[in-house]
């Protein structure tokens, strides 16, 4: 029986390795599973009819009539976002990511070498954005504060800082990864990051966060730099500070913006503009 089973044995063998051997190489050939785009939270062609208000200063106005608020993290208490979420509020944290205050409650755990030149904002100093190992942790901190406190979205801010005077030279590039790096991570603790500024990059990012908010793109005439995001059915909040809503709402409105007219002091006062 062996002598028999042999050589059969072998012609089946032979005629098999190919087969895994083309198998191998087909698989061998297949590019990586690429990772799906992510899906924005907010529900699209939705968000445009809603309110949003941003206050950062003053007490609280737990009153105002608005779908979105987007507050201070820190300053803000676990008793108020309860409250809000009561109220069926959506909850934005806002975080400076590029940048730290000196009376930062986590200032002290920035290492020296990151730290970098005044910014545009008393006692605030930005951060060598290149340096993600030194900065990922603090991020994902007061991303984690946020979680806890209940807000469910986090805005990014001084995300720019290759357009300014940092005392690093940062690229494009190297802003571009980083405001990926940081929306990713965002994700990962499930908060829905949104943009603010960085009009240049909108474009390359729009794809990487689920909102934006906007500072007077009606004023400086920047409004179409923002269409990726609205294009994709992704909310874009817009404050101005100056004029009247009677004059500024018609645009914003037209571009698919939620606006409002606002002090820069962000305290709670506003002006909505009116939405369908």
């Amino acid at each position: 029986m062996r002598d028999g089973a042999g050589p059969s044995a072998g012609r089946r063998g032979r005629r098999g390795l190919p087969v895994v051997v083309v198998l191998l190489l087909l698989a061998g050939c297949q590019s990586a599973p690429q990772r799906p785009p992510p899906t924005s939270p907010w529900p699209p062609g939705v968000t445009r009819h809603w309110q949003w208000q941003w206050q950062l200063t003053g007490p609280l106005d737990l009153t105002v009539e608005a779908q979105v608020f987007l507050l201070d993290p820190v300053r803000t208490t676990a008793a108020e976002t309860a409250r809000l979420r009561d109220l069926g509020r959506r909850l934005v944290c806002q975080v400076s990511v590029g940048s730290y205050v000196t009376t930062d409650p986590d200032e002290g755990r920035f290492p020296i070498e990151v730290r970098g030149r005044p910014g545009v904002r008393p006692d605030t100093y930005w951060l060598d954005v290149r340096r993600w190992d030194e900065l990922r942790p603090v991020l994902a901190d007061r991303f984690r504060l946020c979680r806890g406190k209940g807000f469910t979205a986090v805005l990014l801010t001084d995300a720019d800082g290759y357009t300014r005077y940092t005392g690093f030279p940062v690229s494009f590039d190297d802003q571009l990864l980083f405001n990926r790096r940081v929306a990713d991570l965002a994700r990962s603790l499930g908060l829905s990051p949104g943009l603010r500024g960085s009009l240049p990059q909108v474009a390359a990012l729009a794809p990487d966060f689920d909102f934006a908010v906007d500072e007077e793109c009606v004023r400086l005439r920047q409004c179409d730099r923002l269409l990726p995001f609205t294009d994709a059915g992704k909310p874009v909040f817009h404050v101005e500070y100056a004029g009247s809503t009677t004059d500024f709402c018609v645009t914003s409105v037209g571009y698919g913006f939620t606006s409002m007219r606002k002090e820069r002091v962000l305290d709670a006062w506003r002006v909505p503009c009116p939405v369908a």
